[in-house]
């Protein structure tokens, strides 16, 4: 997950902000407006170009020069070539103060996510586009040769998204397929896995979820994971987002983690804990 500075912070709030504000707007007239795909998608062209063009990125995330000034600059170069939403969101965050350039960057890739996340929402794709981040996720943990593949910096880019493409372009939400692309292509330091987790989780806390990651020995029916996140939703005070994966070396029992915080009810679990007490 980025972690941000506080000027960072309080920067992407004012852009998270204008772009909510662009993305509730009513086009003028007959004009017609840009949707949040189209948004998601240009704000994250702009996260490519920036990361491949390092001076760019320095002048337009140097605090110190004037707000106005960076904000003429990335009118001049994009002005055109993205939409006129999308310059307007650009332009609220090139002017705001962030800590670092690198931030500013790592500010505009979340905005693009989210833009996307608002299109899947506005679709009734969001429960979808979740799932679909989740069980990839499991897949490449799964197979470490695909992972050091998407992952691997020497590699082509163009060859990880072929791959991608590849192994979900046909069988996922075209949500799904931008923002794992995004990933591939642009991981500003994060790992296949982890980052497919985070956007699992973001997916979630758009719907005002929290995500919880429940291993069972054998797949749970629709009426146990009904009970299960009932509980857990009594437990935490808020709705819970079952992601449920099999794994039968458990035994029996189910292992459950909803943040930090794991609730191990395995019989390997509990066999362990035996174990640990007649040790000490």
């Amino acid at each position: 997950m980025t972690l941000f500075h506080a000027a960072s912070r309080d920067a992407l709030a004012a852009a998270e902000r204008k772009l909510l504000e662009v993305l509730s707007a009513k086009p003028a007239g007959r004009a017609k407006g840009t949707s949040a795909e189209q948004l998601g998608d240009e704000l994250l062209s702009v996260v490519r170009l920036l990361d491949g063009e390092i001076g760019l990125r320095r002048v337009l995330g140097d605090s110190s020069a004037e707000a106005g000034r960076r904000e003429d600059m990335i009118t001049r170069l994009l002005s055109g070539k993205v939409s006129a939403q999308a310059l307007d969101v650009l332009k609220t965050a090139v002017g705001a103060r962030w800590s670092t350039p690198r931030e500013l960057v790592d500010g505009l890739d979340e905005l693009g996510r989210i833009a996307l996340l608002v299109h899947a929402e506005r679709e009734g794709r969001l429960d979808a586009v979740e799932d679909e981040l989740f069980r990839f996720s499991r897949i490449v943990a799964a197979d470490s040769d695909l992972e050091q593949a998407l992952s691997a910096r020497t590699a082509p880019t163009e060859s990880k998204l072929a791959m991608v493409r590849e192994l979900i372009g046909q069988k996922s939400d075209g949500v799904t397929l931008r923002l794992v692309e995004q990933l591939v292509a642009a991981p500003r330091g994060r790992a296949v896995v982890a980052g497919l987790g985070e956007l699992s989780a973001e997916a979630a806390k758009r719907r005002e979820r929290s995500v919880a990651t429940v291993v069972a020995p054998v797949p749970l029916t629709e009426q146990q994971e009904e009970r299960l996140a009932a509980t857990l939703q009594r437990i935490y005070s808020r709705p819970i987002a079952l992601h449920v994966e099999v794994d039968p070396d458990i035994k029996g029992g189910l292992v459950i983690k909803v943040g930090d915080e794991v609730i191990d009810g395995s019989a390997t679990g509990r066999i362990d804990e035996l174990r640990r007490r007649f040790a000490g």
